[in-house]
């Protein structure tokens, strides 16, 4: 008889809370057994929770069983999310300004499709081991890739916050696209920056290895992310691959099978209309003492420093005279441009290249390419030199051109050309053993 093929599903949970340090909640999460997502609204003022709260209900349409290419449905649905930004800020621009990351897992039955755009994250523990399986598009994740920070740097650079791509409703918005094989016992855990950044990947690891369910394991996770600080939203979506033929657990917050929404999407919230928590578990309780010192006022810490999450989400203002914006950016662009190709074409006259004018061998200033309406080279100096009077290898080199450093070196190169043809019109040199003069014609 042939063996049991495993079919695999996963249980799923989704957890938020406002934060020790906010008075709202701009995070929005979902969790279904097909799609996972999480998304962190950016922009105070300007309505992050509303970003994240349209972008969720776009992209939980795919919320069914794909009919085709996972990365393709979530590709559409990425660009349909920030198409709907668009929307909402042409209908009220007061909003500009407003953002969300995006960061969704789309389940096939065999397969996860990833989309990812921002700082928001996922993780997958496996076999024990902690894999953080996106990027962060923030500026001190570029210095890390450069290699002029280190990854514990980053956890502590004052502007670790600022994120470099993003939904903004504008057409600047490609989000990471990837597929994944999962596992049988894989967790997975999108997050937002609320918990990446009050607790440390170790703990994170810890969590997820040793907690019996992910039920617990969100719960200990969010409480984790407020004993640190809890200084923004912290959002958890976790699932766990499964035997679906396995007996399930009837305690776990899935075991209906129902979608779970948490966050501003919950409430489609507006900013200041005060916490927007929702989850399908209990709420993990701040205490008295947790919210002391607390003003109330976004952006300003109880000790009446600014708050350097707010930065990240402060409003932008209304965009206005867009087409001259635009026409500033192109003509620089093509300053720029110009720029650029006026420092190439000084390069190109400082270097020389021994070549062939009319069958003599000459010094050529410039570098040799073959581009329309545009003469990169001219002659420098023609030689006595034929191309003739050169064994057939010499000859072909020089046909081909032989790039010298300097005009002196140029020169000398010359010189030994000369050397070569003159031994090779000498009968006696020519037929000497060891020479290369036998090409010549």
């Amino acid at each position: 008889m042939p063996a049991h093929q495993t079919r695999l599903g996963y249980t799923y949970v989704a957890l938020s809370d406002v934060g020790r340090r906010r008075n709202s909640n701009q995070d929005s999460g979902y969790a279904s057994p097909h799609l996972l997502v999480i998304a962190d609204g950016m922009g105070g003022a300007a309505a992050g929770d509303l970003a994240s709260s349209e972008v969720m209900h776009v992209v939980r349409r795919l919320d069914r069983p794909p009919n085709g290419d996972v990365i393709e449905a979530l590709a559409g649905a990425v660009h349909r999310a920030n198409d709907r930004l668009a929307e909402v800020i042409e209908d009220d621009p007061s909003v500009e300004g407003m953002g969300t990351t995006l960061t969704a897992l789309l389940w096939n039955g065999t397969t996860f499709g990833l989309a990812h755009i921002g700082d928001s994250r996922a993780y997958l523990m496996r076999d024990g081991h902690l894999h953080q399986i996106t990027k962060d598009h923030t500026l001190v994740q570029s210095l890390v890739d450069e290699g002029r920070l280190t990854p514990e740097g980053a956890r502590s650079h004052p502007n670790r916050s600022l994120i470099l791509r993003v939904l903004l409703g504008r057409d600047d918005a490609e989000p990471d696209l990837t597929l994944i094989e999962p596992r049988l016992g894989d967790r997975y855990l999108l997050c937002s920056d609320g918990l990446s950044d009050m607790v440390d990947d170790d703990s994170i690891a810890h969590v997820l290895a040793n907690a019996p369910t992910v039920d617990v394991a969100a719960v200990e996770l969010v409480q984790r992310a407020l004993a640190g600080g809890g200084a923004d939203n912290v959002t958890v979506i976790l699932g766990e691959i499964i035997d679906l033929d396995a007996p399930p657990d009837p305690t776990l917050a899935s075991a209906d099978g129902q979608p779970m929404l948490v966050g501003a999407a919950s409430e489609q919230a507006r900013p200041g209309s005060g916490p927007t928590t929702a989850t399908n578990l209990d709420a993990v309780p701040a205490s008295d003492d947790d919210l002391e010192g607390d003003t109330g006022a976004a952006g300003v810490n109880g000790d009446g420093t600014a708050d350097p999450e707010a930065l990240r989400y402060a409003p932008r203002p209304p965009q206005r005279y867009v087409w001259l914006r635009r026409l500033v950016v192109i003509a620089v662009v093509v300053g720029l441009l110009a720029l650029a190709a006026k420092l190439t074409y000084d390069w190109t006259q400082r270097q020389y290249y021994v070549g062939t004018s009319d069958g003599n061998v000459a010094i050529f200033r410039g570098i040799q390419a073959d581009l329309p309406l545009l003469e990169l080279d001219s002659v420098e100096e023609v030689t006595d030199i034929t191309l003739a009077s050169l064994p057939t290898f010499r000859a072909n080199q020089v046909e081909k051109g032989i790039t010298s450093t300097s005009l002196a070196d140029a020169r000398d190169t010359i010189d030994q050309l000369r050397d070569i043809a003159a031994r090779c019109a000498d009968p006696a040199q020519a037929n000497a053993p060891g020479t290369e003069c036998g090409g010549v014609e």
